[in-house]
């Protein structure tokens, strides 16, 4: 009932936003500013077919790096209420914990978004990766008993950061697979994004039911995290593209 009227409002076509549909010719103005952010010329002349694309190894570390974003996300997101209530919290703090980490993502997600069309892509996506990789370490030290400060560390960290990833996926991608193919390539990274979401929970369930704790899955996720920000500057979006705050 709620989703049906808004279709209705939703701008449908570029055009609707005072945009061009992608790979159409800009005028004067804004051709010079596209051309000015390309760093390759031989690769964002190049039209990225999926086939070209999976044939690139920058494809395969965005597809790693998407992954691991997506186990080290997912796994927390399952087990953190279960975990919380297991380490001396009430039932309601675990859930309005996770609540909180919800709100608290979006003031996180517009001003990490504009910051890394400021400073780039890779940047901001290691500071996502860090926030995952402290709210782990806070969730671990959380097993010594319950703490307040800790538990807002591990909200804050996870909601601020760490969910920012959402704004920069497309992005990401863009700025290396540009053209009229970019639709096809990023639902093809993005399989990548859904894996590790299915993996991380199912493999962090399987950690703590052979060792009967959190700590080697926690730890898992930690290193995860590094691999994740590794394999974007691999992928390296700002050697085809500059952002337009660097420009």
């Amino acid at each position: 009932m709620v989703l049906i009227p808004i279709n209705l409002i939703v701008a449908k076509r570029p055009q609707d936003l005072g945009l061009l549909p992608d790979g159409a010719q800009l005028a004067a103005g804004g051709e010079a500013r596209r051309k000015a952010s390309i760093v390759d010329a031989e690769w964002a002349a190049t039209e990225w077919t999926v086939a070209r694309a999976i044939r690139t190894s920058r494809f395969w570390w965005l597809a790693l790096g998407l992954f691991c974003g997506g186990f080290i996300w997912y796994a927390v997101q399952v087990h953190q209420t279960k975990y919380l209530v297991e380490v001396g919290f009430s039932a309601m703090q675990a859930a309005w914990s996770l609540g909180l980490v919800a709100m608290v993502a979006i003031p996180g997600q517009i001003a990490l978004g504009a910051l890394s069309d400021r400073i780039g892509r890779e940047i901001v996506w290691t500071i996502c990766c860090a926030g995952f990789a402290i709210c782990y370490v806070a969730l671990l030290l959380l097993a010594a008993g319950p703490s307040q400060p800790l538990l807002y560390v591990m909200v804050l960290s996870q909601g601020m950061l760490g969910y920012a990833f959402t704004n920069l996926m497309g992005p990401i991608v863009a700025e290396i697979f540009e053209g009229p193919h970019f639709g096809s390539v990023f639902s093809l990274v993005m399989v990548s994004l859904i894996g590790g979401g299915a993996a991380g929970p199912m493999v962090t369930g399987l950690l703590y039911d052979r060792f009967g704790s959190y700590e080697a899955a926690f730890a898992l996720s930690i290193a995860l995290s590094i691999v994740c920000a590794i394999a974007v500057w691999l992928a390296a979006p700002r050697k085809v593209r500059v952002v337009a705050g660097t420009v």
